[in-house]
């Protein structure tokens, strides 16, 4: 049985939800592309970025950006701090959700490391809903 078969017979709806970084070129398969950082990332144009849309919302907070300034060591607690901050942000998770649902969605984010940024966090939580 796969999983989509088993999230269908849970009434579950599959979504589709990738990573990209914002230097990598757009491709047809990345279907909705949003970028989810704060800041525009450096030296990219509008052009080449060729987005769908721009959701700094849903960025973790300049603060808490700063404070995490990219350090692994930091990232468990930045990822409980910038859940905090995505609970006010339901509106927002919800249209994210309706794009992965209605076909595949793309966050493209800007930072170096693949596996300790915010757009690991937030495909998390649009996968999996914020914790209680």
């Amino acid at each position: 049985m796969t999983v989509e078969a088993t999230l269908e017979d849970r009434g579950e709806t599959r979504m589709d939800v990738r990573l990209k970084r914002a230097y990598e070129p757009a491709a047809s398969a990345d279907g909705h592309r949003v970028l989810i950082d704060r800041l525009w990332p450096r030296g990219v144009s509008r052009e080449r970025a060729d987005l769908d849309g721009w959701e700094k919302d849903v960025a973790p907070s300049t603060e808490l950006r700063q404070w995490f300034g990219h350090e692994p060591s930091r990232f468990e607690e930045f990822r409980r701090r910038y859940i905090d901050e995505l609970r006010a942000k339901r509106p927002q998770l919800a249209t994210l959700r309706r794009y992965a649902r209605d076909g595949t969605l793309t966050l493209v984010y800007s930072a170096h490391d693949a596996e300790h940024n915010d757009a690991v966090v937030l495909a998390e939580i649009l996968r999996r809903g914020l914790p209680s």
